[in-house]
C-alpha cells in the first residue's frame, strides 16, 4: 500500500508538478541509516535551462569524424524537481514487462528498422510499447515528437546530432506503475548500469512522465541530448560503449492493483458466450 504521500492530479490542462520517491530505512552499527529510494513520478513538465534552448554549435562537425550512429551525451542542467514517498513491488525485482526501442541518425535507424522488421515511418508521433501498456517516444526541444520507424513494438526513433531530447512514457493501463528506465544501458537516476533492481519512476494510471535526463540532484537533471559515440556518457564516463542506442523500460505494479496486457485481451476475445449448460456451487459440489 501507499503510505503518506501525495498527489497533484492534472486538471484541464494543469500538469502535475512532483516526482515521488521512497525512502527505506535500514540500521547500521552505531545507529547508522542509510537510505534506499524507490522513486515515484507524477510527470514533471516545468523544466527550463540551457539544454532546452540550444544545440551545441560544434556538435555536427564532431559528430561528422565519428564513429557511425548516435548516442546520449551529458547536457545542460534542466530543472526537474522530486519528492520522496512510497511504492510496494508485486514480485519483488522481477518486472511485470519489460520493453525497449532504439535511436539513431536517418541512416542507421533505416538499416537498424530493417533489421527488425520494421515496415512503417511515422511522421513525428509516439508508439506503443509492452503490449499496449506505455505510448513513448522521445520529443525535441519544442515538445515535438522525433519521428520514428515502427512496426508493433519494435521502434527506431531518428535523432538530430546534437540537439536534446526527453524520454515520454504515458501510462496506459488501470494501476499505477513503477517505471525503470534506462538510456544506453544506463539507470537514469544514478547514471550507472542499468539493473531491474535500481528503483524508478512511479507513473499513475494514465498520468505521463517526461524524463529530461540523468538526474543529479532532487532539483535538476543533466539534459539528455544525441551525441556522437565517443562523446556520450556512457563512454565518458564509463569506457563502455557496448549499449548505446537503446532505451528501456521495465513495469513494476503493486500487489492487487495488477494492470491489464494484450494476454488479456486476448482471452476476452475469444471467451465463450455459452460453454456449458446448468450452474453448479462454487465449491463444485452436486445438490
Amino acid at each position: 500500500m501507499r503510505n503518506g504521500f501525495s498527489w497533484i492530479h492534472a486538471r484541464r490542462g494543469l500538469l502535475p508538478l512532483s516526482l515521488v520517491c521512497r525512502f527505506v530505512a535500514v540500521p547500521l552499527a552505531l545507529a547508522a541509516v542509510f537510505l534506499l529510494g524507490q522513486c515515484a513520478q507524477v510527470p514533471q513538465m516545468d523544466y527550463s535551462g540551457p539544454a532546452a534552448e540550444s544545440v551545441a554549435p560544434s556538435a555536427r562537425a564532431s559528430y561528422a569524424a565519428e564513429r557511425p550512429g548516435l548516442a546520449t551525451g551529458w547536457g545542460d542542467p534542466v530543472r526537474a524537481g522530486m519528492r520522496w514517498g512510497s511504492f510496494d513491488r508485486a514480485g519483488g525485482n522481477e518486472p511485470w514487462a519489460a520493453a525497449s526501442f532504439h535511436y539513431d541518425d536517418a541512416a542507421g535507424a533505416r538499416a537498424l528498422s530493417r533489421s527488425l522488421g520494421g515496415s512503417r515511418v511515422s511522421s513525428r508521433s509516439s508508439f506503443r510499447l509492452a503490449g499496449g501498456a506505455l505510448e513513448a517516444g522521445l520529443k525535441d526541444r519544442f515538445g515535438r515528437w522525433y519521428p520514428a520507424f515502427r512496426d508493433g513494438d519494435r521502434a527506431v526513433v531518428v535523432g538530430t546530432p546534437g540537439a536534446p531530447y526527453r524520454v515520454v512514457l504515458r501510462n496506459r493501463t488501470g494501476a499505477a506503475l513503477e517505471l525503470v528506465v534506462s538510456v544506453d544501458g544506463l539507470d537514469v537516476i544514478d547514471g550507472r548500469p542499468a539493473s531491474y533492481r535500481k528503483r524508478g519512476y512511479l507513473v499513475d494510471a494514465g498520468g505521463t512522465l517526461e524524463i529530461a535526463g540523468f538526474r543529479t540532484s532532487m532539483d535538476e537533471v543533466a539534459g539528455f541530448r544525441f551525441s556522437s559515440v565517443s562523446d556520450s556518457y556512457a563512454a565518458q564516463r564509463h569506457g563502455d560503449t557496448r549499449n548505446v542506442g537503446v532505451i528501456g523500460v521495465a513495469l513494476f505494479h503493486e500487489p492487487g492493483y495488477a494492470p491489464w496486457s494484450g494476454g488479456d485481451r486476448g482471452r476476452r476475445r475469444v471467451a465463450e458466450p455459452f460453454p456449458g449448460s446448468f450452474a453448479v456451487p462454487p465449491d463444485g459440489s452436486l445438490r
